[in-house]
């Protein structure tokens, strides 16, 4: 290996200079820097919110897809991010602003408390903050608990139709129809109507104090987390649930738009562990600035070039609350699951290399899914039962996904000349008789050790709901020990779809092709 003398190259090479709080600001140049985001980049108090507020309105300005006078609601979780934003939205249409935004909020903040085992006491106790924070808005505000998820209808897992005066006509448009409107029509451009002391429930708006979950639903949807086996399962599914009760706010409320507060680290964090989780297909709609996959409301993501240290920032110098609430990962190992091992290998990564978020940002950004729009070339009942997706399972037998499916069943297939013996007790414990349930809990189901599967099978008992759900969605659901304990608008969904799928199978001579229909 060759050796080179370092004293050679004494004085040139570059070193570079250490960043130091003494510098000027990089925007102003006369102004003394207080923070500094990345290398090189020092900005003084008023550069940096100027440079905070401008990246913002550069999103929603950049992207068009909020029309002036639409209904936009904003999912705050408590966090720094959405409660970055929700701030960012109130310095958009405070009456100082320079360019104002000109849309109407609302606010939903889901009450998750029954899904980590909190009691009411301690839900009441991080509610409380947030209700202070929210009334304080002048917004109106629904603050629903995960229970409520349970008893939707079965329209919530429908694609609706956009509106047909947002998606035939163009931004422009709109804007000079709402400033037209303004001057037909003086008056305050977002009134702020004081309905804070309004909720939501059951699809109603009451009392905040009447938004006690129902007992028979906390314990319904215990078990439907307690029959979920993996940490990564119900994280996933707690998601799921969470989109499905937002989506139900919206449309009932007559929101069209939803905020998401997913920062650029959030983001990066996602779509690695999107890709572990096999949904590769749906990361576009997963990662990307609008998810429209629900068709007449549109998920949009106006945090997303933020990355976590600028949030944290901005949050401590100009006094943005943040309210802490436990969540299904808080104080587990980083090994626990997927998303909390993704989470930990890529913070730790940034650490040492700056620009890994970036990056893995920069890269999502270039996926496109194959169908654009989704609402119009994909019907219903071909997307995912769950996250609503299109169903990526439809693919020609010669793939890896059949080659699985292949796999799969050929594991689970059991010589019929061999009988198996009975597997061997574990000790301190008795052996399993017929008749006696084998699930480690202790509680017998009916039917259980009579011949049939036994309840702690993790296998799914309806094979026809895995077709379906979509190949990240099957594995979620296959490691649940039932399916009974679903919502059951999903289960009824379900029902009607393969009573739909029969039918159409029955009378498939009977139908037309698309292609005979254009030549008739």
């Amino acid at each position: 290996m060759c050796q080179v003398d370092d004293k050679e190259f004494n004085g040139q090479l570059e070193h570079r200079e250490a960043p130091c709080l003494s510098k000027k600001c990089m925007k102003c140049k006369h102004s003394t820097a207080v923070l500094l985001i990345r290398a090189g980049d020092a900005f003084c108090r008023d550069c940096f919110k100027e440079y905070f507020v401008h990246k913002f309105r550069a999103m929603l300005g950049k992207n068009r897809t909020i029309f002036p006078g639409e209904k936009v609601l904003l999912a705050i979780s408590g966090g720094p991010s959405s409660f970055s934003m929700l701030a960012q939205v109130q310095e958009g249409l405070s009456r100082e602003a320079s360019k104002k935004l000109r849309f109407s909020p609302g606010i939903v903040y889901i009450d998750e408390g029954g899904a980590t085992g909190q009691s009411l006491e301690e839900r009441a106790s991080f509610v409380s903050p947030l209700e202070a924070v929210f009334k304080a808005t002048g917004y109106p505000y629904y603050i629903v608990p995960l229970e409520q998820v349970l008893s939707l209808p079965m329209s919530v897992l429908e694609v609706g139709t956009p509106a047909t005066d947002r998606a035939g006509g163009s931004y422009k448009a709109g804007v000079d129809q709402y400033i037209q409107n303004q001057h037909q029509s003086p008056g305050p451009a977002h009134p702020q109507v004081d309905l804070s002391h309004l909720n939501l429930k059951d699809g109603k708006i009451r009392d905040p104090a009447l938004a006690t979950p129902d007992s028979a639903q906390s314990q319904a949807l215990q078990r439907l987390f307690a029959s979920i086996k993996t940490l990564t399962a119900r994280e996933d599914m707690l998601q799921t649930l969470r989109n499905h009760l937002i989506l139900y706010v919206a449309r009932s409320e007559g929101f069209s738009k939803v905020m998401l507060g997913d920062s650029c680290t959030r983001l990066a964090v996602r779509l690695l562990s999107s890709i572990s989780l096999g949904r590769g297909s749906a990361l576009a709609m997963d990662t990307g600035f609008s998810d429209t996959r629900y068709g007449d409301v549109v998920l949009v993501r106006p945090m997303r070039d933020y990355s976590s240290k600028e949030i944290a920032f901005y949050n401590r110098m100009f006094g943005v609350p943040t309210v802490f609430i436990p969540a299904l990962d808080t104080k587990v190992p980083d090994k626990a699951s997927i998303q909390r091992l993704t989470e930990s290998f890529v913070t730790k990564l940034q650490a040492d290399f700056p620009a890994t978020v970036s990056t893995i940002y920069r890269t999502g950004e270039k996926l496109h899914t194959a169908c654009p729009h989704q609402t119009s070339c994909v019907d219903h009942t071909a997307k995912c039962l769950l996250c609503m997706c299109a169903l990526d399972t439809t693919v020609e037998e010669a793939s890896a996904f059949q080659a699985t499916l292949i796999s799969e069943q050929l594991s689970q297939r059991k010589d019929p000349g061999l009988t198996p013996s009975p597997p061997a007790p574990v000790s301190g414990s008795s052996p399993v008789s017929p008749g006696q349930c084998c699930s480690s809990a202790g509680s017998q189901r009916e039917g259980c050790g009579s011949g049939e599967v036994c309840c702690s099978s993790s296998r799914l008992p309806d094979v026809d709901v895995k077709s379906l759900l979509c190949y990240s969605c099957r594995l979620t659901v296959k490691d649940m020990m039932s399916v009974d304990t679903l919502p059951q608008y999903i289960l009824s969904e379900a029902e009607r779809r393969k009573r739909r799928s029969k039918m159409k199978e029955e009378i498939r001579e009977f139908l037309l092709e698309k292609n005979e229909e254009d030549l008739s």
